[in-house]
Order: structure tokens, then sequence, then C-alpha cells
């Protein structure tokens, strides 16, 4: 198990990633899992990705419990985190984004995102989509409870995607590198995707393909090698 100091130093570089590969702008945000005590989890103090520091990392309950507030504001949808890990005890890293790319699979009611390249293999097989409005009516689409956050955690179910209706996505994965391989890649196969339906039908990876390709691509070897690229690509060192 990673200690929690290289548990936080990653947490910070992953931020940074997330904003330089266009995953995250402004908004959207990553946690870890406490590698001491699985009842709570660390993230950003509510600040674009793209700026965070050691300094802004905060540590929550899995209800969104603020441990040592200070005067800091935290992300107004930390529920989504909390809930998810409160369902998934092999969950240790969450990331919810916005990314553009994603938007229109859940905005649509006949097309399901499906991995169409290798890459795309760690979405998983069936990615759903979940609607705030079928239970909690007109919002303005943000997951601002517990109530919010476990009925989005019940749509991910065991899955490593789950889509929001007009508002972005959420990945769940068993490490920080795991969920940033698996965020960065969703977005990709979301543009492949697109540009595949414009030419016709496609030719989407059968299940045991995703198999072979979530094996191979979220191995040490392959896992290691993105991240020392993209840890190069957001000019931060590997902390």
């Amino acid at each position: 198990m990673d200690s929690l100091m290289t548990c936080l130093a990653e947490l910070v570089v992953a931020n940074r990633i997330l904003a330089r590969e266009g995953v995250v702008d402004a908004f959207g945000h990553i946690s870890v899992r406490s590698p001491d005590n699985p009842e709570r989890y660390f993230m950003s103090r509510s600040r674009a990705p793209e700026l965070i520091t050691r300094d802004d990392l905060m540590e929550f309950k899995l209800d969104g419990e603020a441990i040592d507030l200070q005067d800091r504001t935290p992300y107004g949808e930390r529920f989504i985190h909390g809930s998810i890990y409160e369902k998934r005890p092999d969950v240790h890293s969450v990331i919810h984004n916005h990314s553009h790319e994603i938007i229109p699979f859940g905005a649509t009611k006949n097309i399901t995102l499906r991995p169409v390249a290798h890459v795309g293999s760690p979405i998983g097989h069936n990615v759903q989509t979940w609607d705030i409005r079928d239970k909690f009516g007109e919002t303005d689409l943000l997951v601002v409870n517990m109530d919010q956050g476990r009925d989005l955690a019940a749509t991910l179910g065991n899955g490593r995607v789950a889509l929001m209706r007009g508002h972005g996505a959420v990945v769940a994965g068993s490490n920080i590198r795991n969920t940033v391989m698996t965020a960065v890649y969703l977005q990709v196969n979301a543009k492949l995707q697109l540009m595949t339906l414009q030419l016709g039908e496609p030719i989407y990876l059968s299940d045991a393909e995703i198999d072979n390709c979530f094996k191979r691509q979220t191995s040490p070897l392959a896992t290691d090698r993105a991240w020392e690229y993209w840890v190069s690509r957001a000019g931060v060192g590997d902390l």
C-alpha cells in the first residue's frame, strides 16, 4: 500500500495532468482514499486543478465533512467522491470531470459510449448514464448532498465509468494512476467514437477484447510509461 505522503504527492501531480490533458478545466476534481483510514479521503479545496498545490489538499469523512476546514472552501460536489468510496471498498481514487467530448453521449438516448479502440478498454463493457432529474427533479445538475451522490454511485455500480446527463462523468479506479488513465482515455475514446459514427456503424471491441486490452493497458509497464509521459507534458516533477 502506498504511504500517505506518496498518495498526496501523486494527487497534486494528477490534478496537473488532468488539466494538461484537457480532462478538466477550471472545474472538475480528483480524490484519493486515505491509505491509513478507508473511511476518509483527500482532495483539494475548491480551486482550478491546474493551480493545486500540496497546501490545498484537505481530508474528509465519507459524508463530506472536512476534518480541518480552516478558512478553506471545499468543492461543492465532494459528495460524489464519498458516496462512491462508501459503496465501493475496491475504489481508491475518483475523478469527476466535464470533458466536452463525453457530454454528447450522456445527452442522447440512442447511442451508448463503448470502446472503439484498445486504449478505450478501461471504460469497461457497460457505461451507464445517470440523470439527476429522474429522482431529484429540476436542479442545477450538481451533486450537492449524499442522497444525490449515493444515487449516482448506484448507477455506477461495479463499473469504472458513469456518465452524468448534461454534466460530465465520474471515473473510479484502484489507484490514482489507473484512474487518471481511464479518465484520459475515456475522453480519447469518446472523440474517436464520434469520428467513427460520422463514417458509419462502429465496429466495437468485443467483451473479450475489452478484458484483454484492459489487462495490458493497466499493467505496471503501461501505466508507468503513460504516467511518465503525462508528468513530462504537465511540467511537474513526479514527487
